[in-house]
């Protein structure tokens, strides 16, 4: 099984953001022995797309999923009855229909490694695996949901400019410094690298501040252009 995983340094814990800080931990999973019917019942109400197939250890053997699931369920031109039909997928095994090799990371994966792990190879979720058990599962809600998180996409608070700046050195420090001078505490600050070779930047910023009109209003004063400003809802 693929694994993606790096040799961690316990004291950067305070430094970044691992896949056992954002991962669920209350996984529901399913054995290889486990009849189709069975399973199927288990997705229906956990509300589950994916399903960790373990053996008596704990130790990933398959993930079983929703595409497995319909590709095992009976096409509407079926001339069997529907006696036949439960009759046979009660007889199927998870065992004989889940994927054998799966993607999996371990709880010190970086987020951002696992983020591109799930896109790259279009996956939806990742078990993680700590020493051959499954401890818990990151899935790419759980990604986007740390994502908007770093974004401060939930600061109702926050003030949100963006802001070109000069592709130099000190730039970007120099914005926020203005910021907190102006009587700012900055949230966040996000700016594509994919504008690393280009003259100009963007920076995203959301600070909260008594009065953000005239913080934003300082910038403006100081030359810097604000591409777009969302103020907080009061």
């Amino acid at each position: 099984m693929a694994r993606a995983s790096r040799v961690i340094n316990k004291t950067e814990v305070e430094d970044a953001m691992y896949v056992e800080q954002i991962m669920t931990r209350a996984v529901d999973t399913v054995t290889a022995d486990m009849k189709l019917s069975h399973a199927a019942q288990v997705m229906r109400e956990k509300s589950r797309r994916y399903l960790p197939v373990v053996d008596d250890k704990n130790h990933l053997v398959g993930l079983f999923s929703q595409k497995e699931l319909d590709r095992a369920e009976p096409s509407a031109i079926t001339t069997l009855s529907v006696g036949e039909v439960n009759y046979l997928t009660a007889k199927i095994t998870v065992g004989e229909l889940m994927v054998r090799e799966v993607i999996t990371c371990a709880p010190d994966t970086l987020v951002e490694d696992a983020g591109r792990l799930i896109r790259d190879r279009r996956i939806g979720n990742l078990p993680v695996i700590d020493n051959g058990e499954l401890v818990g599962v990151v899935s790419e809600t759980d990604i986007l949901d740390f994502f908007l998180d770093v974004m401060g996409c939930g600061m109702d608070n926050a003030t949100r400019i963006a802001v070109s700046l000069p592709n130099r050195a000190r730039a970007l420090g120099s914005l926020l410094h203005e910021i907190n001078d102006a009587g700012g505490y900055i949230a966040t600050v996000v700016s594509p690298v994919s504008q690393m070779s280009s003259p100009k930047r963007v920076a995203i910023v959301r600070y909260t501040a008594e009065q953000p009109q005239q913080v934003d209003e300082t910038l403006r004063q100081q030359g810097y252009t604000l591409l777009s400003e969302k103020l907080p809802q009061r």
